[in-house]
């Protein structure tokens, strides 16, 4: 069988979490099946992340705009190229077509009404929950299968368009391997110098996104250096300059901007070693359907904070300290106690590196070619 893969943003230089699961997949597909064959789709861009193999085309797709070049140049290529079957992998998918759709659902945030026209989402954020509030409603119906990361996603997704629970497949992410490997001197010694990194730091990916909770994780930091005598810097990573700046002006608090480092994007392979120097990794999200970051950080031997809400005590079980994200005291509390109770971090560092070896990604893509498989075996009966 041929089956199309949809990668748009695969080449594109500042990759983000549904970026990678996809291309994780695509990857292990290219180890694990030599069988059928598969035909991806992306556009052109800086990172050549992928090379075709004997199993895997790798076809570079202009087609202008997100929209333009989902709606219309990738229906045609999945027809011109007679593909048996179309997974896409990041939310939406061609309303066009009669191809076989598998849609990877990661999500349904943008369709919850908090996290449309929020004012922190830049107006491409805006843009792109628009459309995919838009067409995802009739893109569930037109589906063969949805594959989402999580049962609390899956329970979310079933409960808001009323659908089979049957039709809607929970798959795992995984974690890279490469953060299982333990980071080398040199290693660390290049990261440290390259992104001017203190001896000893707690860490947040930040984001604009209101889910990732950068205003109160900042303000839990504000917390724990009012109260705490040894003040660890925190470094903040992918968070604006400007909005920083703007926070702890609102906050009062410009006082406290020479202990948080400031990061622009950080690209994945400094993230192991960015990890591994951390006292502590700061995750409590207000929303998330899975948590990559929180697993990496365990495979790092990091102890993380995370949140007690949605899928993140489903993936993190016991391994990391969870808390109520909406209370910057309770994010706080827990970073005193980690810091102050070097037994207790040494206890979720090893909680965590167990826990992070139930998900890899070979386990994610052996599941879903079973899928492909599932529904093509469907469709020609």
């Amino acid at each position: 069988m041929k089956i199309g893969i949809e990668g748009q943003r695969l080449f594109r230089a500042t990759k983000h979490g549904m970026d990678f699961v996809a291309l994780e997949l695509i990857r292990n597909i290219q180890l694990l099946d030599q069988e059928n064959e598969y035909v991806v789709f992306v556009k052109p861009g800086e990172d050549k992340c992928l090379e075709s193999t004997t199993n895997v085309k790798i076809i570079e797709l202009e087609g202008g705009p997100f929209p333009l070049w989902e709606q219309i140049a990738l229906p045609k290529a999945v027809k011109a190229y007679g593909c048996d079957l179309i997974h896409c992998t990041s939310n939406t998918a061609p309303n066009f077509g009669s191809t076989p759709l598998i849609l990877t659902l990661h999500d349904i945030f943008f369709l919850e009404t908090f996290s449309l026209f929020t004012k922190s989402y830049s107006l491409y954020q805006r843009f792109g929950n628009t459309y995919r509030r838009y067409i995802v409603p009739d893109l569930v119906k037109k589906a063969k299968r949805i594959i989402t990361v999580s049962k609390s996603e899956k329970s979310r997704i079933v409960d808001f368009f009323h659908m089979d629970e049957k039709k809607v497949k929970v798959i795992y992410n995984g974690v890279s391997e490469k953060f299982r490997i333990p980071v080398s001197e040199e290693e660390k010694i290049r990261v440290k110098r390259e992104y001017s990194l203190p001896d000893n730091y707690l860490l947040h990916l930040g984001n604009t996104d209101p889910k990732k909770n950068t205003e109160r994780v900042l303000t839990a930091y504000i917390q724990y250096l009012d109260i705490c005598k040894h003040k660890i810097p925190l470094v903040l990573v992918d968070y604006p300059e400007l909005l920083t700046h703007k926070l702890l002006h609102h906050l009062g608090r410009m006082d406290v901007k020479d202990y948080i480092h400031r990061l622009d994007y950080v690209v994945n392979k400094d993230l192991p070693a960015m990890y591994t120097m951390a006292e502590l990794f700061l995750y409590p999200s207000l929303r998330e359907s899975f948590g990559i970051p929180l697993l990496e950080a365990m495979c790092c031997g990091t102890a993380v904070i995370s949140s007690d809400v949605f899928a993140m005590p489903e993936v993190a079980e016991d391994a990391a300290y969870l808390i109520d994200p909406s209370k910057p005291e309770s994010i706080s509390s827990a970073m005193r106690d980690l810091i102050a109770h070097p037994e207790m971090r040494q206890s979720y560092i090893e909680k965590g590196k167990l826990q992070s070896t139930k998900y890899s990604w070979k386990k994610m893509a052996t599941q879903v070619m079973e899928l492909y498989k599932e529904v093509i075996a469907e469709v020609k009966t």
